[in-house]
């Protein structure tokens, strides 16, 4: 019985040092939740993008309105800047993480930030659930909260899955920063 205390406190001691490691690990991280807000071209709100890690890659929520109809191109881009003015050229190009191909349908694509198109109804609005498991909110290289962070675009257009080097989804029509600040 009094060998059996110091033992109890030694595995104590252990389970709470391991707790301390996890929560300064990158694993610690599931479950953190980015929020930004997504601008038109005429810099005005659409609404808010929610991005959550999960243990197999990040949960996209869309809250949009004031979109047009029809089906847009929906990709991260590789810099966490939406100039309106520059109508969002300044996001530079999609997020390729692996530097695979851009495209679902192409051989050694797609790119770690292309995702499926998105269809907007006649009312203008945008809510929906993607999940895209090529990126993640942890460190590392498919990372978007790098140095610069990572902006997701919203496009014109449908893309088309294929065309190099980002699926000929037309202009850029909105754009929201992703930075761990937000």
């Amino acid at each position: 019985m009094i060998r059996s205390v110091p033992i109890a406190a030694a595995c104590a001691l252990v389970l709470s040092a391991s707790a301390a490691v996890a929560e300064d690990s990158p694993a610690a991280a599931k479950g953190e939740t980015v929020h930004a807000t997504v601008v038109g071209l005429d810099g005005n709100s659409l609404g808010m993008i929610t991005l959550q890690q999960t243990p197999t890659g990040v949960l996209v929520s869309t809250d949009l309105k004031g979109l047009p109809e029809g089906e847009h191109g929906f990709h991260f881009h590789e810099k966490g800047i939406c100039s309106p003015a520059d109508k969002f050229t300044t996001s530079g190009g999609h997020f390729a993480g692996s530097h695979a191909k851009h495209g679902l349908m192409v051989e050694g694509g797609p790119h770690a930030g292309d995702m499926p198109n998105q269809y907007v109804g006649p009312d203008g609005v945008l809510k929906e659930q993607i999940f895209n498991t090529g990126v993640t909110l942890t460190p590392g290289p498919n990372s978007l909260l790098d140095a610069d962070g990572s902006a997701l675009v919203i496009h014109a257009g449908a893309d088309d899955y294929m065309s190099q080097p980002s699926g000929a989804a037309g202009n850029r029509i909105a754009c929201a920063v992703i930075s761990a600040g937000e």
